[in-house]
């Protein structure tokens, strides 16, 4: 049997879109950090290879060889005092002089250079990749050979640079990336949260609208229910009194019908389903048909009307005034009267219901009407129809207590242009 409320499972839902929403970004957002450190790399890469490739292509131009290797030109260019470093070595040719550039950038072992250029010489081919420097430092040698007029290898450039300042540079960028890509995923994670949130509102608007449907239902039907039931079963124990207790059934058969029709339209404007049908009317007459129409109940009832035009649905403003009506009538009379008094003005889109009853409990006036009652008991069901149909044509439903007593409604709209 599943426990969990419709509410825990929203919750749980926003959870899940959250999850679902940080680990895509989250992967998205790897697979993108990758990139950037690897691309950096290889560019930390090529730019160390371009060093290499200069010096080595440089010295190679500048060395001279007619039998012997002249290197005049190379003591006095500036790549002899700077870094990277290099060594011109015979590498197994014909032994000559080796010349090694003037800074020392690194230590390095003269085996290993002798043994690259060695290898450059015998392939005729470019060698170059990591070694290790006589510190411990890793170094990028690129070994370059030098040919002569008849294209043979007599010698090699050994060109050497350290990786250390490139490979703290990228190490800083490496965390640089994490943690931008963190703090990303966090922002990203807390926009999902709000998005899911965002996202599941309507659904949750909706069950909190289907709850209060449903307490609200429960709890206006459960007293015209009793009081059915208690009448049926004192006319099946009475059959003398049934004439007397057909007519009360009656009625309060015919209340709980109109608080189910209540119900089912404050259901369908929640819901959205419920089209306007909008149209120009002249309010003051419609009142004044409603007030014609309503049964009063030996109320007695005056209308004071000024011609005024409102763009609206007929059928909604009927049941809205109809209901404020049936308010006033069924609670707006001091305890102990024999009748209630209700006055209703038009002028200016605005319909004013007032009745000479106990008024309204100041503690419940500034509620929005969802749970409206007054202190004569009203459900408030009515008055929260009257609410929403208010705000469907962009009005508004006021509610005060009169100074000499009584309540006032105040049903406010538009008033029409044409």
């Amino acid at each position: 049997m599943n426990t969990h409320s419709s509410a825990d499972r929203l919750r749980r839902l926003r959870w899940t879109l959250t999850a679902l929403f940080t680990v895509m970004n989250t992967l998205g957002l790897v697979v993108f950090a990758w990139l950037l450190i690897s691309e950096d790399r290889d560019q930390g890469e090529q730019r160390i290879d371009a060093e290499l490739s200069q010096v080595t292509s440089s010295v190679s131009r500048l060395v001279a060889f007619d039998g012997t290797v002249d290197f005049g030109f190379v003591n006095t260019d500036v790549l002899n005092d700077r870094c990277p470093q290099f060594a011109i070595l015979p590498g197994g040719a014909p032994a000559f002089q080796a010349h090694l550039s003037r800074a020392e950038c690194v230590p390095m072992s003269a085996q290993l250079l002798n043994g690259l250029a060695t290898e450059a010489v015998r392939t005729g081919k470019l060698v170059q990749g990591h070694q290790k420097a006589t510190n411990g430092q890793v170094v990028k040698v690129r070994a370059e050979p030098l040919r002569d007029t008849d294209g043979k290898a007599f010698a090699a450039v050994v060109a050497v640079k350290s990786t250390e300042a490139e490979s703290g540079a990228h190490t800083q960028f490496t965390l640089l990336v994490i943690g931008g890509a963190v703090l990303l995923i966090a922002v990203m994670g807390f926009a999902g949260h709000l998005l899911s949130g965002r996202s599941i509102r309507p659904a949750a608007a909706a069950l909190q609208q289907q709850e209060v449907l449903l307490a609200e239902t429960a709890h206006d039907l459960r007293t015209p229910v009793a009081a059915l039931r208690a009448l049926a079963e004192t006319a099946m124990a009475n059959p003398a009194q049934s004439a007397e207790l057909l007519p009360r059934t009656v009625r309060l058969a015919a209340r709980m019908g109109g608080i189910i029709d209540d119900l089912l339209v404050r259901a369908r404007l929640a819901a959205g389903v419920e089209q306007l049908s909008i149209q120009p009317i002249w309010l003051d007459q419609l009142v004044v048909g409603v007030v014609e129409d309503s049964a009063t109940d030996g109320a007695e009832v005056t209308v004071t009307a000024a011609p005024t035009k409102v763009n609206a649905d007929p059928a909604l403003l009927q049941r809205a005034i109809g209901n404020l009506l049936d308010n006033a009538v069924r609670y707006g009379r001091q305890p102990g009267a024999a009748k209630a008094f209700v006055h209703l003005t038009v002028a200016g889109g605005t319909v004013t219901v007032a009745d000479h009853g106990p008024g309204i409990d100041t503690t419940m006036a500034g509620d929005a009407f969802d749970r409206f009652a007054s202190t004569g008991g009203s459900s408030g069901l009515g008055l929260s129809i009257v609410r929403w149909v208010a705000q469907a044509h962009g009005g508004t439903l006021a509610v005060y207590n009169a100074d000499e007593g009584g309540a006032i409604f105040e049903l406010r709209f538009p008033v029409s242009g044409a």
